[in-house]
């Protein structure tokens, strides 16, 4: 244990050495980490969260335990762990689990901690640990810290441009950044070798539903989770029903289709947007429209993106609203008005619509323009608010009809 522990200790040497774009959340750091309570970073895999957690404790004592080490695992006792830990890092003041998930009953060994007065900085790539686990055992003592993707603007800072001030002699190469970040995402990993993107991610997707879900649920029907993978993300953007994949797909039992498309959410890898409705148990009925959470992860698997510009803005403004911490079910859903006209996003606060977003990648054409116009019209009146935004490829206006006035605005504007 003690030979791992040394060997995880000299990993996490090597991984603080190195440079990284530091990265956006909602909390200042110091403040973050004075705090007690338990500092969760969750995400999918591979968007930077153990780098998050080690540049938030860079300069500090901490220890570091990473539970993506069979060897960790194997061998794990508890009691040695924490003894050769008081060895190895002398008086640390943090203690930093990574991947803390993958251990068996973590969340009552992490309880046991928290009441021994550890201050734990967490990470992990199961939204379950935000639900029932975290829910559960720690109640009112951790503190989430999401991370997804790189956003637009950090692609940017990565590529030496801020999207904010693009100066007239960098247009042409900020256009060109805007469209690779709409096809290929934003995965770390992916930015600085643009040619390895596309096999990356589908080594990744796959990886994700192996590790996360058929391990994690013992899922022995794995060709069947696979075909209802791939027809969500060949459909996203699109509302979906649990009837509607089991019969396409053949599937006898609709059960199966919601244990897999909830299976499929907890790695963070899709994500349901209910369509808004004063009544839950309306809104429970409804059709959800399904999102990736990486633009790439649909070039990887070969779909054909020739007819989906429109589509890949509207996935892509959908995880930046998250990113912006917007909570489905709470804060976040679509609309589709008594006659069937839809608006891709509503924002709540409270009990409050903020405001309405439609996203049109192109909305040169006049008949274009109507129909989204005339539709976000439709839900303004019915949803009683006048906030209207067009979130558009490169479109900067406003337009004003029956009284509304909707600004046209840019996806680096926005």
């Amino acid at each position: 244990m003690r030979t791992t522990i040394i060997n995880q200790r000299n990993e996490r040497d090597e991984l603080l050495s190195r440079p990284y774009l530091e990265r956006t959340h909602k909390y200042v750091v110091e403040e973050l980490l004075a705090n007690p309570s338990i500092k969760l970073i969750t995400g999918p895999r591979r968007v930077g969260k153990s780098t998050q957690a080690l540049l938030m404790l860079r300069g500090k004592n901490f220890a570091y335990l990473n539970f993506d080490d069979n060897a960790l695992l194997e061998k794990w006792d508890e009691e040695l762990v924490m003894h050769t830990l008081d060895d190895v890092y002398p008086d640390y003041e943090y203690l930093m689990l990574d991947e803390v998930q993958n251990l068996p009953a973590w969340d009552v060994w992490v309880s046991k901690l928290y009441r021994r007065g550890k201050n734990l900085v967490i990470t992990g790539s199961n939204a379950n640990m935000l639900s029932s686990e975290m829910a559960t055992m720690l109640t009112g003592r951790y503190l989430p810290v999401e991370m997804l993707p790189f956003s637009l603007t950090e692609f940017f800072a990565w590529n030496e441009m801020a999207l904010n001030d693009i100066k007239e002699e960098d247009k042409s190469k900020a256009e060109t950044l805007q469209a690779d970040y709409l096809h290929r995402g934003g995965y770390p990993e992916t930015i600085k070798a643009r040619t390895i993107t596309d096999s990356y991610l589908s080594t990744l997707f796959d990886s994700i539903i192996w590790k996360d879900v058929v391990k994690r649920h013992k899922v022995r029907n794995v060709t069947d989770l696979n075909n209802v993978a791939v027809y969500l993300l060949s459909n996203f953007t699109n509302p979906v029903s649990y009837n509607n994949v089991a019969e396409d797909l053949g599937l006898a039992s609709v059960n199966t289709v919601k244990k897999f498309m909830d299976y499929l959410h907890e790695p963070f890898l899709f994500h349901y947007l209910p369509r808004y409705n004063n009544k839950l148990k309306l809104m429970k009925r409804a059709p959800q429209k399904v999102y990736i959470v990486d633009n790439g992860f649909v070039a990887s698997k070969s779909f054909n993106l020739s007819d989906n510009l429109g589509r890949l803005l509207e996935n892509q403004l959908f995880v930046e609203l998250l990113r912006r911490g917007y909570d489905i079910e709470k804060s976040l859903f679509y609309y589709r008005s008594r006659n069937d006209k839809e608006v891709d996003f509503v924002v709540r606060q409270g009990t409050h619509i903020e405001m309405l977003i439609q996203v049109c990648y192109d909305l040169s054409n006049v008949k274009t323009e109507k129909r989204e116009v005339d539709s976000l019209i439709e839900c303004a009146e019915e949803l009683k608010c006048n906030n209207l935004i067009i979130v558009t490829a490169n479109e900067n206006r406003e337009i004003e009809k029956n009284g509304y006035k909707i600004k046209v605005t840019s996806v680096k504007e926005f």
